[in-house]
Order: C-alpha cells, then structure tokens, then sequence
C-alpha cells in the first residue's frame, strides 16, 4: 500500500450516490411493504454502513481507517431507487472508496432482495458524487510568488565537515510550493552572524518567508531560539508546536526542539531542526496551510 505515515490527519469526507432501475411495480411494493423478503430499505441501509466500514478488506490496497460517520439515503423516483452514501473520516487518507463501496452494495442488496420479482433490474450507475478534505483543501492561490530563503544554521557545514542536506530539502520543497528561493546560505551557529543574516532577509530583502534549520537544541552552540528573541514581532506559537507536534508521532525526541516562529515586519520566520527526517516531517506538517498567513498578514482572513 502507498505509505501514509507522513500525512496529517484531517477531516474527510466523500459522498457517493449509486442508482438501481426498477419497474414502477417493484416501488410500488417497496411502498406497499410488500417484498417478500422484507423492507429493503433499512436492509440496505445496514449493508451500506458495514461495507463502509469493512472496506479495506475488499478493496486490497485501500488503507484501514477510523470510520467516524456513515449516512445514507435513498430516493424512490418513477422507476429508479437512488442511493446516497455521506462518509467522514479524521484520519491521513480519504474515504473516496469507503463511499463508493458503501453505495454499490447498497445497491446490490436491493437488487438480491427484489430480484425474485423483478429480473430487469439493472444498476445503472455508481459514481462519486464530492470529497473534501487533505492539502487541496488548504492550498492558497497567489497572483505573485512568495518569495523565500533558507538559512543552515550548522558549526560543520560551514567549515565544509559536513555537507548539507536539510537546506536542501527544505529548498526543493518551497519550490515546488511554488514559491520563488531568493537565497540559500549557510552561517556557523553564532548568533550575531544568524541575527545578521535574519535582519538582512527581513528589513532589506523583504522577503516573504524564511526557513531556519538547525540550532533549535540544547547543544552549548545552539542559539537559533535566542537570536529569534531579538528579531521576532510577532510570535507564532501554533507553528512551532505543530512542527513538534508532528514530528512526535515519528520520535519522541522531536519534545526536545526549541524551535519557534514569528514574523519580523511581513516576513514570516520559521525554524525548522537541523536534520534532514526532522526537517521533512516539519514541512509535511506546515505545508501547504503555512502559507495563508500571508492571505492573512494582507487582511484577507480566512475563507
């Protein structure tokens, strides 16, 4: 199966509607309570709910998930029963199939419970009706690219000890945000150089947003969070514990980052820890809703 452990839980949701043409007599017992083997409906409605929730069972790669709501309902029209499945998860992966599934075996029980009178039965369709939910749903459109920088903050990468992978990664990822990467540079873990470098991006670049790595421990040498003490305006609290937070389900070390966020003017400013995994994790879980504070810092607020 595809791997979803670096994908955040959101809420979910995905409707699907199968329809199932019968006689005009068929509806007429179905209204009646006449079909032999009992009211189809309700039958039906419990078949949907537990294909739902049975899904990855039938379908091989489809993920097991929390299930947290199925509704369905149905519309008899002149010679059509249409069946309409609601599921909602709060989980990594959508629940496209869940709906679908749900559907077209509601849609087949009411076909093996009435077959016995009606043989021209015949499903018609199954298909999916919306979904909401994941990244899509908190992409924001800019009409000009946000322009960006990343700063490594690292004693070894810049004396050429160690080659640099975490700016990097972080780099190729903005771009392909679509963000425009103004610079990319390398200071020593000193603060003055870090406060210089921040300054520079901030006050005379103004640049949209900068992404730190590195520094953000409790080494003697790192004094990433410090030098933000000196630039930060505004705090962001909820960035950084959602770095943390995050990157906790992957290790438990990830509780002992110091890492912060803010803006200086309207540069936003986020750091990010120096390695690569940690670094991966912390844009997996900022991006892409990081970037509408920039709608916000505009005065568009939210949608």
């Amino acid at each position: 199966m595809f791997d979803i452990s670096r994908k955040q839980k959101s809420l979910r949701a995905a409707t699907a509607q199968s329809v199932l043409r019968v006689s005009p007599s068929t509806l007429e017992r179905i209204r009646e309570g006449t079909v032999p083997k009992g009211d189809p409906l309700p039958v039906a409605k419990v078949a949907a709910i537990m294909a739902a929730k049975d899904t990855s069972r039938l379908i091989p790669y489809c993920h097991p998930l929390p299930i947290d709501h199925v509704s369905v309902d149905f519309e008899l029209s002149e010679r059509a029963i249409t069946t309409t499945v609601t599921v909602k998860t709060l989980y990594k992966t959508g629940v496209e199939i869940e709906a679908l599934t749900a559907a077209s075996v509601a849609a087949l029980t009411l076909y093996d419970m009435m077959k016995m009178f009606d043989g021209a039965m015949e499903i018609e369709s199954v298909r999916l009706v919306k979904k909401s939910g994941g990244k899509g749903d908190f992409r924001d459109a800019f009409a000009t690219p946000l322009r960006a920088a990343v700063l490594v903050m690292s004693d070894t990468v810049s004396s050429g000890r160690k080659q640099d992978t975490a700016g990097k990664a972080i780099s190729e990822r903005l771009v392909a945000e679509g963000l425009v990467m103004e610079d990319y540079r390398v200071v020593p873990d000193d603060l003055e150089k870090i406060v210089s470098a921040l300054r520079e991006y901030s006050e005379e670049r103004q640049l949209d947003l900068v992404v730190t790595t590195g520094g953000t421990g409790l080494g003697p040498r790192d004094v990433t969070p410090e030098a933000m003490d000196r630039l930060i305006e505004r705090e962001l609290p909820g960035v950084a514990e959602a770095v943390r937070a995050f990157g906790r389900e992957h290790t438990p070390r990830a509780m002992l980052s110091r890492g912060r966020a803010g803006t200086r003017g309207k540069t936003l400013i986020v750091n990010l820890p120096g390695s690569r995994k940690a670094v991966e994790e912390g844009l997996d879980a900022l991006l892409p809703a990081l970037l509408h504070a920039f709608k916000m810092m505009e005065g568009e607020g939210h949608p």
